[in-house]
């Protein structure tokens, strides 16, 4: 097979677009550069004309990643309408949706141990789809009276994690993601019980 990658004239991203297909077959731990390199078709010193080297590749997938998640999350948001409530539960949505949709992007971006930290532009994007969740969470919680309204930040975090683990669990194709509930059934009910106990949301009658 003639060697495309290089010769195509964007190799930066033709790495990517292999790093993706090997993460979603074989995880972000399964491959080294040289697989990479040779789903391309260019040698692995080629590569080095674009990275340092695997981990600074992954770091641009998983920031690639987050500029789509953060995307998605901004859409669905739409701004808090048409209610804040209403928004919110669509960020949650949207943070399955992605999971699903993006079977490359998700594992470099969560399962890869990549610091967010590891370049200044993935920092920028991951910090950028963090604050959606956020103003969300600052939005719908400015109801709660002062004395017992929880940090907007954890706000955040307690309904990400929520999201990350019915990903995990359920979402996403491993042993035991099987069961009577969807995905997405799970997650509506988890951000409900969760805002019900916040007095965001009225009881069940």
């Amino acid at each position: 097979m003639p060697k495309q990658g290089y010769h195509h004239g964007n190799l930066r991203q033709a790495l990517v677009e292999a790093t993706l297909k090997l993460i979603a077959e074989q995880g972000p731990r399964g491959f080294t550069l040289s697989d990479a390199a040779k789903l391309a078709g260019v040698t692995p010193a080629a590569v080095y004309r674009h990275f340092a080297g695997r981990e600074d590749l992954i770091a641009e997938v998983a920031r690639q990643g987050f500029e789509i998640f953060a995307d998605l999350m901004e859409h669905a948001y739409d701004g808090g309408k048409p209610t804040a409530l209403v928004a919110f539960e669509a960020t949650g949505r949207a943070y399955l949706a992605f999971a699903r949709k993006f079977p490359g992007h998700y594992p470099a971006m969560f399962e890869s141990g990549i610091s967010l930290n590891a370049n200044p532009d993935l920092a920028r994007a991951a910090e950028r789809a963090r604050g959606v969740l956020l103003r969300a969470s600052q939005q719908l919680s400015e109801h709660i009276p002062a004395a017992r309204r929880p940090p907007a930040s954890m706000f955040a975090n307690h309904i990400w994690a929520l999201s990350h683990g019915v990903v995990e669990l359920f979402a996403r194709g491993a042993p035991g993601t099987r069961g009577p509930f969807s995905p997405e059934d799970l997650l509506e009910s988890g951000i409900g019980i969760y805002l019900r106990g916040l007095g965001l949301v009225p009881p069940d009658a």
